[in-house]
């Protein structure tokens, strides 16, 4: 049995008519007869009750139609989803991310994949750079959003948007009223910060920043969640150099201001360098329409 026996049955069965059902499926009448009676004799069992003037259903027929359409319906939406999976619009996405770009940046992306992809189910995942490359690999996510370098060959990246360091401070403190803080100005001052091994691209960056300016940060407390750090800053306790993006994270008792002459963080896509999902290139591609603005 082939799928245009089925597509002939159901034409002649609506139609009740060979000429009119062989003009609907683009056949001849001969073609049409020929693809019936070979239909019947697959089955075994006489489908039509044929006269010189119409053609109607025996009631092998109308139990066999019923299941006809049925097949024929569940193949076109079998079909119609396959082409929307190669489109990138039905599916599962796996997306890692640090867990300060729940904050900005990501949340944006997310929202706008989802409108434009509502079959696509997205799973968020919350791990360091270190897991998501480990994740990356053993397939647990498709796509990570990361603050530093990958450089797991297996791998590829693309930067999607950069933001400047900033000063966090407590609301009382001088340089809070200032437009913008130097970090020559911080030389006296306590700082909070994460441990070293828990970020330590992002350690190091701060830390050759005040080694140029001429001074070693004394480091008075450590925590390694962002908000913790902050909720520190609003105790007076030190002050922290945050991503920009972490402005929208408001505590009362925290200040937030520019940064004179700031490094650039650069915030990365990464993804298996030989995965070729229609997903992953449609979430790339809301990632780089959200974000390119944020681009220098």
């Amino acid at each position: 049995m082939e799928l245009r026996q089925l597509r002939h049955f159901i034409a002649l069965a609506e139609e009740e008519h060979f000429g009119r059902a062989a003009e609907r499926v683009f056949v001849v009448q001969q073609a049409l007869s020929g693809s019936i009676r070979k239909l019947e004799d697959d089955l075994g069992v006489r489908l039509f009750e044929r006269t010189t003037r119409r053609v109607t259903l025996t009631p092998a027929g109308a139990e066999f139609l019923i299941g006809a359409r049925a097949t024929l319906a569940s193949l076109e939406q079998t079909l119609e989803r396959t082409k929307r999976a190669a489109r990138g619009e039905v599916g599962r996405l796996a997306v890692g991310f640090v867990s300060g770009l729940a904050f900005g940046g990501l949340p944006e992306v997310v929202r706008t994949f989802r409108t434009r992809f509502p079959e696509v189910a997205v799973e968020l995942l919350e791990l360091t750079a270190a897991e998501q490359e480990e994740a990356l690999r053993e397939g647990r996510i498709d796509i990570g959003f990361v603050l530093l370098p990958v450089r797991d060959p297996a791998l590829t990246r693309e930067p999607l948007w950069r933001d400047p360091l900033i000063v966090a401070l407590p609301s009382g403190h001088a340089l809070a009223s200032q437009e913008t803080v130097r970090i020559e100005d911080l030389r006296d001052e306590n700082f909070v910060f994460f441990p070293r091994h828990v970020r330590a691209a992002y350690f190091d960056q701060v830390m050759n920043l005040a080694t140029n300016a001429g001074f070693q940060p004394r480091i008075v407390q450590e925590a390694i969640e962002i908000p913790t750090l902050l909720s520190l800053v609003a105790a007076g306790i030190g002050v922290f150099l945050p991503h920009r993006f972490f402005r929208r994270l408001t505590l009362p008792g925290v200040t937030y201001r520019p940064l004179e002459n700031a490094p650039i963080v650069e915030i990365d896509a990464a993804w298996r360098r030989n995965d070729a999902s229609p997903v992953v290139r449609q979430f790339l591609a809301v990632g780089r329409e959200v974000l390119g603005s944020r681009m220098p």
